[in-house]
């Protein structure tokens, strides 16, 4: 039976909603002709202008955030440290986004390790799951969700999920303590994994 791609109109409501129920989901790429696909399993959420963390925090559209300004449905890539990172844009009114962190491997884990000249540790970072699954923001900014190149299915149910302090924004103010890091509990596919890992990866 032939996979769907499942209905993404809850990214038009609650970011942080959105971000918790983006655990699991499957995302699939299909680029030159090449098919991979892991399990969401790391996510921040950022909350536009009020946010001090996003990029849209000050409201103004710039050539590189333009992309948050547009209604839920598609991507927004940027590029930190020479490194390609994917949102899911949210809502309809507010530039709000999901950061997707990390995903455990699923499809094409060949294809992977050879983009990222590795076996181990493929896609738990969001530079590494977007080199992983290919890609980029030359290419792909803007690109809609279920499109032709990507496409996000049901994928696995989360046991548990733990709410934590996003990573990397130390120079924040209070935006630093927001608990809008979601993970999947126990799931070793995640950046800086520490505690210990459950015998399902976390999945019910």
């Amino acid at each position: 039976m032939e996979k769907k791609p499942i209905d993404i109109s809850f990214l038009g409501r609650s970011t942080l909603d959105a971000a918790q129920q983006l655990l699991g989901k499957e995302i699939e790429t299909v680029i030159d002709g090449e098919v991979t696909s892991g399990f969401i399993t790391e996510v921040e959420a950022y909350l536009g202008s009020n946010d001090r963390a996003a990029h849209t925090f000050d409201g103004k559209v710039t050539k590189k955030n333009a992309m948050m300004f547009e209604p839920y449905g598609h991507i927004y890539v940027y590029t930190i440290h020479g490194h390609n990172c994917m949102n899911f844009v949210t809502t309809t009114e507010q530039a709000e986004g999901v950061l997707i962190r990390a995903v455990e491997p699923s499809i094409g884990q060949n294809i992977m390790a050879e983009r990222r000249g590795r076996s181990k540790n493929l896609s738990d970072g969001p530079g590494k799951l977007t080199e992983a699954l290919g890609i980029n923001r030359n290419d792909h900014n803007g690109m809609h969700i279920n499109g032709t190149i990507l496409k996000i299915y049901g994928g696995k149910t989360p046991k548990k999920i733990e709410a934590t302090k996003r990573i990397g924004i130390d120079n924040k103010e209070e935006a630093v303590d927001y608990l809008y890091r979601f993970i999947v509990k126990g799931n070793p596919h995640v950046s800086r994994f520490k505690g210990i890992k459950d015998i399902d990866n976390g999945w019910k």
